[in-house]
């Protein structure tokens, strides 16, 4: 028994007085929990306890766990009024999201990292990574608040392109040559590293550490009978029109799906996405929704949620011929200030790190030490950084979102 909750407690209400917790249930397979009405659905009806018992999870080390996570956030609240000014004055300030399913184990790390080796670097420290379950808002506000090189934070952590690459917030920045790939990788991994694909950028200023990929997952009953879509060409055919789930709330994959499909196929992909939307559906209801009276024939998720699959069931995961839209993980750092920051990037970019977002979480890293378990004929398709460069992605982005609803 704790001050917090009794294990008698029903999830959904622990959820609700201690949404901090969210991150820990998903970390330890309760991805359903990520998605509000699957926490009212779910939630209310299982205890803390049941719940643990169906994933066979040991209680007491999982409930440890959500009290370090509420702890943890209760002296967040307490400092919130005063890490602003922290910030300003702290040697390395980083800001940015994290993949839901694996903050938790990567804040772990960071933090074992910190207290054993961190702590000989002698620099004060004012972090702030959330989950991207929070979304991008308040890091977008920071960086259009902020006037000078000086005013923002010297690491920056996030996957998508807007936030980057948008003219009048981070590309405005980069334009002025701040930013420093510092992660000492000569070569990426092979697997985004070869004659298909290159993600490692030529200006050496901006470093990705992992990816999203967005792969296919069929429900066997609704195309019985038909052809079974096996690439992002397939998809764009009149036999799929309003038949497709697509992961809008999912706003940095969307994008990226968006944003490819435009360069591979233009607007007229664009307007023939749109006309294959069943509705946007999250991952976790996605998995589940051959139980559903109406439900998608085909539904577009990240990779990491085709773990939730049931074998022998209706449900099966695809990886597209053509390869799977890939959402990047950015990270950078200044260029002026590289000496300091040099430990904590290379941290972000080790192989550790990278093991815990390919293992525990199935986004590939770049990291050339980290076996992603991708087999060779599983190829993804990049958007490019000459693509990057020749566009104002901001724009595109918009304007492909307004093709796209318009052709709903």
């Amino acid at each position: 028994m704790n001050k917090y909750f009794s294990i008698k407690d029903k999830v959904y209400d622990i959820t609700e007085k201690y949404p901090e917790t969210i991150d820990v249930f998903v970390s330890q397979g309760f991805t359903q929990l990520a998605n509000e009405k699957m926490r009212k659905l779910m939630g209310k009806t299982i205890t803390l306890e049941m719940a643990l018992k169906t994933k066979k999870v040991n209680v007491e080390l999982f409930t440890q766990k959500l009290i370090e996570v509420i702890e943890q956030n209760r002296k967040s609240i307490d400092d919130s009024l005063t890490l602003q000014e922290e910030k300003k004055e702290a040697d390395v300030r980083i800001s940015g999201v994290l993949p839901c399913p694996v903050r938790i184990p990567l804040m772990d790390s960071f933090n074992k990292w910190m207290e054993e080796e961190g702590k000989s670097l002698n620099v004060s420290l004012a972090h702030e990574l959330k989950a991207a379950s929070s979304g991008v808002d308040w890091l977008k506000d920071e960086i259009e608040r902020a006037e000078t090189e000086e005013s923002l934070s010297d690491i920056f952590i996030s996957a998508g392109f807007d936030l980057f690459f948008d003219n009048s917030l981070m590309k405005r920045f980069k334009d002025k040559g701040i930013f420093e790939d510092i992660t000492g990788l000569e070569r990426l991994n092979e697997d985004f590293q070869n004659e298909n694909i290159d993600l490692q950028d030529p200006d050496r200023e901006y470093s990705i550490i992992g990816v999203v990929p967005a792969v296919f997952l069929i429900n066997k009953e609704e195309v019985e009978g038909d052809k079974i879509p096996t690439s992002w060409a397939d998809l764009l055919e009149p036999e799929f029109e309003n038949r497709v789930s697509l992961p809008i709330s999912d706003f940095d994959l969307f994008n990226a799906i968006l944003l490819n499909i435009y360069k591979l196929y233009g607007e007229e992909g664009i307007k023939k996405l749109g006309k294959s939307l069943f509705r946007g559906m999250h991952p976790s209801e996605m998995v589940k929704s051959h139980m559903k009276s109406k439900r998608p024939a085909i539904t577009i998720m990240p990779y990491f949620f085709t773990k939730m699959t049931r074998e022998g069931g209706p449900m099966q995961a695809i990886w597209p011929e053509d390869g799977a839209i890939i959402s990047p993980i950015f990270l950078l750092s200044k260029k002026s200030k590289k000496d300091i920051l040099k430990p904590f990037v290379q941290f972000f970019a080790s192989k550790e790190v990278g093991e815990i977002l390919s293992h525990n979480g199935r986004f590939p890293s770049t990291n050339p030490e980290v076996d992603n378990g991708i087999s060779e004929d599983k190829r993804f398709i990049w958007l490019g950084w000459d693509f990057i460069k020749e566009n104002d992605i901001g724009k595109l982005i918009e304007e492909c979102e307004r093709i796209f609803n318009e052709s709903i």
